[in-house]
């Protein structure tokens, strides 16, 4: 697909020429120049609902048929290598990463309009975009890797280098299950619980939580915290947020568990 190929050379800072492909394009479907730039831009929209970063020139137009995310959804699944170069761009850049840049969480009086979100989020509840991240290995432990060395950098920052010697990586070191994947503190010596969950999408892309990791959640709200990740494969953004998660996202069960009696 012409805007996976584009947004490839994007991401990794090629050069590539739009009005090349949109003419390459014409030459293939027999659409006019107008036309396609229209489609590429419903291409964004359904890239969105699918928790992918999106081409910078082509603004989302939500008004697309869910044919268009099947289809985008259809050509992903035969190629597994695109998603997987896009997981791993950003790790070799971890080692010089310091702080991120935590801004203010996503909340409905920032949300784009209604019937836009609601297009994005039914993409995203059809073909499964939280799933697909969370089931991605090499994304979940590069995420991890960067908030890991962020929490480092902003208690050495602070003066608490005793402090920074003590943040564990606890997913790496213990396994999962702890409800949470890292140990750290605040600069006044206080616990701070990281669970961090990390998309290549936008900040508004569904996630994934265990019911272990609400129950930690609750037990130790005074110390947990979630982070979360977006926009990862191209510049790292980042918000968080905090016990109870009702009130600030809607928990939705997807899963049950079978058991035999």
């Amino acid at each position: 697909m012409a805007y996976f190929a584009m947004l490839s050379d994007e991401l990794s800072g090629r050069p590539y020429n739009k009005a090349a492909q949109n003419k390459a394009l014409q030459q293939q479907i027999g659409r006019s120049r107008g036309s396609i730039e229209f489609k590429l831009c419903n291409v964004s929209a359904a890239c969105l609902g699918l928790g992918l970063p999106i081409i910078k020139g082509y603004l989302p137009r939500f008004n697309a048929q869910m044919s268009l995310a099947e289809a985008a959804s259809r050509w992903l699944a035969r190629h597994p290598e695109w998603e997987a170069a896009l997981h791993g761009k950003a790790v070799p850049q971890i080692v010089e990463a310091a702080m991120l840049q935590v801004g203010v969480a996503p909340t409905l009086r920032n949300a784009p309009p209604s019937e836009d979100l609601e297009h994005t989020q039914r993409i995203a509840r059809r073909f499964d975009a939280a799933g697909r991240d969370e089931r991605n290995r090499a994304l979940g432990h590069a995420g991890e890797e960067r908030v890991f060395r962020h929490e480092i950098h902003v208690l050495r920052q602070n003066g608490r280098e005793d402090l920074a010697g003590r943040v564990r990586w606890v997913s790496q070191e213990d396994g999962d299950g702890a409800g949470y994947d890292i140990a750290s503190f605040t600069p006044q010596g206080r616990e701070r619980l990281i669970e961090v969950k990390t998309t290549n999408g936008w900040e508004r892309t569904p996630f994934h939580i265990s019911r272990n990791e609400l129950e930690i959640a609750n037990e130790r709200r005074d110390d947990w915290h979630l982070f979360r990740l977006y926009n990862f494969a191209r510049a790292p953004k980042a918000f968080e947020l905090r016990p109870p998660l009702d009130a600030h996202v809607s928990l939705t069960a997807t899963s049950f568990r079978a058991s035999f009696q």
